[in-house]
Order: structure tokens, then sequence, then C-alpha cells
């Protein structure tokens, strides 16, 4: 069996290798290469300029505006999704009442609920954007709106037209289209732990929030750090371009209050035909993104557990 090994391994690997070697390592390297240089993105001419693109980098207020919301997305958009899936996908599994033939049982109509969570999976990004876009409406739209029914006409916040609470509208919508996607996710890798567990659990006397932290969430705790990685690069990534881009005045604003690193890499590449500098601001959002990933890989790494 081991004649011959190399040479399949070798062999099914190459292509594969070759192919993400062209579509993922050289765009990467072409974007390093061209932060040197002052190419606008439409001629074919263009010149080295050093390290000049970087030192705009530095002094630019709207990049490291636009830093700042991304890392605040990054930090809070993770822990508050997967806390949220967590705990919906406990409930569903685990956190109902006792019945008759199973001690271990979720909340009734668990089913339906999921199906519930899962539907903001099942619209596009844009649809859902479009949508809150028009509840945010302050004149017209359903929150403000609600908020008149109920007798509170004094309370009709700008919504995204506030600088102080236009990132907060983003990351409101951020949460309700990804956390659903975690509640089923989470779901199937409880439904696999054996029940058997928890019941030995409750009749030591465990309560139920005992069982979720000393049972549920070190079996499931691979999923978690998986996840965390995940919703992080969405807040990195092409998640909230979408949402910022299509819901926010400029976008980016008021006063580029809700400015992203992916929106400014776009409006400086396809709006302004800057593409060198607007790969500088490319190549910063990288090492942002690994450096994100290694945190989480580092701080998440503990002793695998099987059952």
């Amino acid at each position: 069996m081991q004649h011959g090994k190399y040479r399949f391994i070798v062999g099914f690997l190459t292509a594969p290798l070759a192919i993400y070697g062209l579509f993922v390592i050289w765009p990467f390297i072409q974007s390093i290469y061209y932060s040197f240089t002052d190419w606008s993105g439409l001629s074919p001419e263009f010149k080295m300029v050093g390290f000049k693109n970087y030192t705009r980098l530095w002094d630019d207020e709207v990049f490291w505006k636009s830093l700042q919301h991304s890392v605040m997305l990054v930090v809070l958009l993770p822990l508050v999704t997967l806390t949220m899936a967590l705990f919906f996908a406990f409930m569903l599994n685990v956190g109902g009442r006792r019945r008759k033939n199973a001690a271990i049982a979720g909340v009734r109509g668990s089913a339906f609920y999921k199906v519930v969570y899962f539907f903001p999976q099942v619209l596009s990004i844009a649809i859902v954007a479009l949508l809150f876009q028009f509840a945010y409406n302050p004149n017209s739209g359903a929150i403000n709106s609600f908020l008149k029914a109920i007798g509170l006409d004094s309370v009709q916040p700008d919504w995204l037209g506030d600088p102080d609470l236009a990132l907060w509208c983003i990351f409101a919508v951020l949460v309700w289209c990804t956390v659903g996607f975690f509640v089923v996710l989470f779901s199937a890798g409880m439904a696999s732990i054996p029940k058997d567990y928890y019941e030995a659990a409750l009749l030591d006397g465990a309560s139920r929030i005992t069982t979720f932290f000393k049972i549920t969430l070190p079996l499931l705790w691979d999923t978690v750090q998986s996840g965390w990685a995940y919703v992080g690069i969405l807040a990195l990534g092409a998640e909230s371009f979408a949402v910022v881009q299509i819901m926010t005045v400029g976008p980016g604003g008021p006063d580029y209050s809700t400015t992203v690193l992916p929106l400014y890499v776009y409006q400086k590449a396809f709006r302004d035909g800057q593409a060198a500098y607007a790969t500088t601001i490319g190549v910063a959002l990288l090492f942002v993104t690994l450096l994100f990933v290694a945190v989480v890989m580092k701080l998440g790494r503990r002793e695998r557990l099987e059952y």
C-alpha cells in the first residue's frame, strides 16, 4: 500500500494548489506590488513611488476612522452573534421542560423556531439591506411608525442620519442576518452530543447553566472557534461592505461615521480612480484579517474533547 503513495498524493494536490496559487496567492502578491506604484487602475502605465502610499495612509484620517469601525465590528459582531446563537441553540435543544419520555428536550416548537431563525439566510444580503433601509426611514419607516403607534411620538431618531446611531444600526442588521446560521449550526452540534451526559449531570444536581458551561460549550468549542473566525472575516469583508454601501448616505456617512475598510478600498479604486492607494488599504486590511484570525486561533486553542 506504500508503493507510489507520494506520487499519488502529489498528483492529486498539484492541480488544486496550482489553482489556489493562481487565483488566491498571486492576486495578493500583485496587490502588494501595486501598492508601491501610482497606478490609477485604468492606464497601463505607472511608475514606482516607494512607500509614498503607505506614508499617505498613515496620515489619512478617513482610513483611521474606517479602521476603527472595522475593528469595532470584528470585536463585537462575533461576540454578540455567537453568544445569541449559543443561547438560542441551547434552548432549542436542551432548555425545555422535562417531558414524559425524555429528561432532556428543547422548548416546544423548536423545529419551527429553527426555520424562523434560519430565514434571513435565505435572503440576499442586498435584499436585507434594502428592507432595513426602509425600516430605518425616519419619516415613514416601520420602526418610527411603531414608536409613534405606542405613544412615543417624541422618540423619533434619525437612525441612519445620526452619526452616533448609524454604525449601531448597521451592527444590528449584521447580527440579524448572521445569527440564524449559527443557531442551526450549533443546534446540529448539540443534537450529536449524547443525551446521557445531560441526564447524568441533571441526576447529580447540575443546573441547566452548569450543563451548558461544563458539557455543551467544551464539546462545541471547535465549532465555536471556527464560527468566531468566520464571523470576524464577514465583519471585515463583503458582508459589512454590502450593508454599508446599500443602506448609508454617501455611502459611508454621515461624516464617515459608517465607513469601513472594504468600502474605503472600493471608493478609492472605483470612485476616485486611485487603484494603487486602494491596494495599499487592501494590504492593511489583509494584515488586520490575518492578525484577527491568529488571535482567535491562539486564544481559542485548547485540548480537543471527543465523545
